[in-house]
């Protein structure tokens, strides 16, 4: 094992002591950090509750400074060699791999969220032997951190989650989504600006369409505007794909030189259903019809009388059934006098979807009375909207910045999925057309 390797388990001990002895303010964002993440599973495993401290020792922060940086701070007998790995921990980071080959020494893994490879060897000869017993294709669910510019170690508890397919993939990857939204794209920072450049063309498509960022419309109405919407967009992307959308794929798959028991075969693969993927094939439906998966809104938005749909390029699109209501309270003479007034309020408060967008778009617009109403609901007399209303949102669990939303990681096209699973259980790969270039990122 290469000397700098062996270092860093004890360092990394070192580093893990000094956050869990630590006091004042590093123990409440530790406190606080783990809450949060913790309280975005409905049932946090013994592996997210471990995974949380080494999550924090790298994003973890008190006034602008890391755990890393204040441990640096203090520990002054470091050596330089020292100091410049910790630094170099700063870019650890949370993933989903897969095990491309084992190595005398270590594993080589992909991270299956961005695709990108890395060296990654064990700094504890007991786990090294402990995970010999991992196949090609295993999926773990780890963090690990640079040693060298050539290869990483393992730097929290590791989950194998075995050899999957891709629906329990899929599955896998949500659920990563949903635990660790941060890391998402922790590597690949390019993917990241692509994700976000995808909201916002997404807004501009919503905008040509609807002519506005905020509609009002009665849910059974709203529901047949958002099918004809995506449709306007599916066409769009298969025109940009150069897909013909008047041939059914039928047509599409026999130009391609697949026959129905080749394509069922993939969809087995996939965990589709050969019947249904063969109702499919002799449909005489258009590509555009077949790959356009029929929207429906939830019962509740579908039945309310009025729905109210925000949209904004970084926060996405936001369906608010008593946005209207809310609105209504706040022009009325006495806001009280209306019914369940304060039971929305604190709805509104309490509720996750309802994010600070929202609230600054309220704030914005009627900001006397909303102020007012705040005051009397938190029986805060010197409630101030400007000073106080981010303070208050925060207090609520509610980020002032967005997060990434679902628009930008819609799943590939049924199209897209066939090839997808073709390249799996074809004995050659199809060859690509001279000039196409992979597809990278998340697509709609």
């Amino acid at each position: 094992m290469d000397a700098i390797l062996a270092r860093s388990r004890p360092l990394k001990q070192a580093l893990v002591d000094f956050v869990l002895d630590a006091e004042g303010e590093l123990a409440v964002a530790l406190e606080r950090y783990s809450a949060e993440q913790l309280a975005r599973s409905q049932q946090p495993d013994q592996h997210q509750q471990a995974l949380v401290i080494d999550r924090f020792v790298i994003e973890g922060m008190v006034e602008n400074q890391t755990p890393i940086d204040l441990f640096l701070a203090e520990a002054e007998d470091l050596s330089e060699s020292d100091q410049k790995l910790l630094k170099s921990w700063q870019q650890s980071f949370v993933g989903l791999f897969a095990v491309t080959a084992k190595l005398p020494d270590g594993f080589e893994l992909m991270n299956w969220l961005t695709a990108k490879p890395y060296t990654v060897k064990p700094n504890d000869p007991a786990v090294l032997e402990e995970m010999q017993r991992f196949k090609l294709g295993e999926i773990l669910l780890t963090q690990i951190a640079p040693i060298t510019e050539t290869y990483w170690t393992f730097s929290a508890p590791w989950k194998a989650m075995g050899n999957l397919g891709k629906p329990k993939l899929a599955v896998a990857i949500g659920n990563f989504k949903q635990n660790y939204k941060e890391s998402l794209y922790s590597d690949a920072p390019e993917l990241l600006e692509e994700a976000w450049r995808s909201v916002e063309r997404y807004h501009q498509d919503f905008l040509d369409f609807f002519g506005s960022d905020a509609i009002t419309l009665p849910g059974y109405q709203l529901g047949k505007k958002i099918a004809e919407f995506q449709d306007v967009l599916t066409k769009k992307q298969l025109a940009e794909a150069g897909i013909d959308e008047s041939k059914s794929l039928a047509d599409l798959a026999a130009e391609a030189g697949m026959d129905e028991a080749e394509i069922e075969e993939a969809a087995a693969t996939m965990g589709a259903d050969a019947k249904a993927v063969s109702t499919m094939l002799k449909s005489k439906e258009t590509a555009a019809k077949m790959v356009t998966p029929k929207i429906d809104l939830p019962p509740e938005l579908k039945k309310a009388e009025n729905v109210t749909v925000l949209a904004h390029p970084r926060w996405g699109q936001m369906f608010l059934p008593t946005y209207t209501q809310f609105e209504t309270l706040l022009q009325a003479e006495d806001w009280q006098s209306v019914p369940g007034a304060e039971k929305l309020v604190r709805k509104y408060l309490d509720d996750a979807t309802i994010n600070a967008f929202i609230w600054h778009r309220l704030a914005e617009a009627r900001p006397v009375a909303l102020e007012n109403v705040l005051r009397s609901v938190l029986d805060r007399p010197t409630f101030d909207l400007k000073a106080d209303l981010d303070a208050l949102l925060q207090q609520h669990k509610k980020p002032l910045q967005p997060e990434l939303p679902e628009i930008a990681s819609v799943p590939l096209h049924l199209h897209d999925l066939f090839q997808e699973a073709l390249k799996e259980v074809s004995k050659t790969k199809p060859k690509e057309k001279e000039g196409q270039k992979a597809k990278k990122g998340f697509q709609r």
